[in-house]
């Protein structure tokens, strides 16, 4: 048996409309949720056409002109939008019946790219018994005939599984929700031997020790710490027969640990730096689950890579920002003080689930609406647009002189000297306690 799919009954139309709009092809994003038993499409986004696509003359129909390399970022921009529980299930293709032949191949090429250069980004490790099975829809503009398999994009060697593909309607309506607010103050020191102070590297360094914190942290849900194989909903009343979006939100507070287990051997080291990155402020964080008998870990999980990606999203924004307006390289490392990008929500029509974007202090409502229409197709209204926190902050600070080379050997001289005194006092100190039993011995034998 293959895995089954659960489809927002609108993708349907949206799919048909495109089949008589772009000819001979036209590929897109299927965004949803995995589940053990089945998994959840709630929506089908186009590739942005490029502007020399739309300009090409009319030749005969093929699938050599399939941009790989657009489609992959269009699928890392779209991934950044997703709160936590959504993910990119797959890839569709709606295409003429000449071009049918070739298009399974070319989805199974396309699903393997997407999933690589969605992986390189992210800071956390998927779980063992987690799905990886990504779909490929394959859809006749002529005779809308559906055909959907899966590949598992762990196996390189996969090959097609056929899929169920199965229309609902109201498929998010009373989605559950999570949300809770994390507080953020990481440190993250520049060593001297980085070349080129090489923030973004040492960022993404510095966060992935960030993300291992958050992984080991302790989740209240509802102020109270669950079991995680006992269901989401126990004790409470789930919502039935309603198809109008209502949403049951569940508060959750991140309790990280502040030292190590007792079982945990740490060890101090002493490292030379340039200077520090901090990063500050408090990040909304959010998760959708399904509410088909939802367990406990499956929320936390999704909630925990939410915290971890929306963090890291955003960071790596800021640093595409500089590179744009600052160039790749930078003569002088100064002091520099920058503002986070802020979150923001957009509801979906007909549906519980809120999409996510990020917003630099002096862009307007009308970029953000530009950028939901070109990368998730959906139009928005300015109204709906909801900033959900104030300003996070990234601090770089150099050190005020770097170390020389004498001041640097200076340094390690001081080091020795101070451990030879410390040693010292310890010879002393056992000296001293073994005087005073000899003296005591003699004391008592006179």
């Amino acid at each position: 048996m293959g895995r089954t799919y659960l489809v927002e009954e609108g993708i349907g139309q949206y799919l048909t409309e495109l089949s008589t709009k772009v000819k001979p092809y036209v590929t897109g994003l299927l965004i949803g949720q995995c589940s053990p038993q089945r998994d959840y499409v709630i929506r089908a986004v186009r590739t942005p056409p490029k502007e020399q696509q739309q300009e090409q003359s009319v030749g005969p129909p093929k699938l050599a002109s399939l941009d790989e390399e657009w489609i992959t970022t269009h699928a890392s921009q779209v991934s950044r939008m997703l709160p936590g529980g959504l993910l990119v299930l797959g890839v569709f293709m709606v295409a003429t019946p000449e071009l049918a032949k070739d298009g399974q191949n070319a989805l199974r090429k396309l699903i393997f790219s997407v999933e690589k250069s969605l992986s390189k980004r992210r800071l956390w490790k998927p779980a063992e018994e987690e799905v990886s099975d990504r779909a490929a829809l394959q859809i006749c503009s002529a005779t809308k005939k559906v055909v959907c398999r899966t590949y598992d994009v762990q196996d390189p060697k996969s090959s097609a599984k056929p899929a169920d593909w199965k229309y609902q309607s109201a498929l998010t309506a009373s989605w559950l929700a999570l949300g809770c607010t994390v507080n953020v103050n990481i440190h993250i020191p520049l060593l001297a031997t980085s070349p080129n102070h090489d923030l973004e590297k040492n960022t993404k360094n510095g966060l992935n020790r960030w993300s291992k914190q958050i992984e080991d942290s302790v989740f209240l849900i509802n102020g109270q710490v669950k079991d995680e194989d006992t269901e989401l909903l126990e004790g409470q009343k789930k919502l039935r027969g309603s198809t109008q979006p209502s949403t049951q939100f569940s508060d959750v507070k991140v309790l990280t640990q502040l030292c190590q287990g007792a079982s945990t051997r740490s060890t101090a080291t002493v490292q030379v730096c340039s200077g520090s990155i901090n990063l500050r402020g408090a990040v909304k964080c959010r998760a959708y689950i399904h509410n088909n008998k939802p367990k406990v870990k499956e929320a936390i999980q999704a909630l925990k890579r939410d915290i971890i990606n929306t963090l890291s999203d955003r960071c790596e924004i800021l640093f595409e920002d500089l590179i744009l307006n600052e160039g790749p390289q930078k003569k002088n490392f100064e002091r520099e003080y920058h503002v986070l990008p802020q979150r923001l929500f957009v509801p979906v029509a007909g549906s519980s689930v809120m999409l996510s974007d990020y917003k630099f202090g002096d862009e307007a409502a009308g970029e953000i609406q530009e950028h939901f229409v070109e990368m998730l197709d959906q139009p928005v209204q300015a109204e709906d647009i909801h900033i959900a926190e104030d300003i996070s902050t990234v601090d770089i600070c150099p050190v005020a002189d770097s170390p020389s080379d004498t001041q640097q050997a200076q340094l390690t001289k001081a080091t020795l000297l101070l451990k030879l005194q410390q040693n010292m006092g310890l010879v002393v100190a056992a000296a001293v306690a073994v005087l005073a039993s000899i003296f005591s011995f003699n004391y008592f034998s006179d």
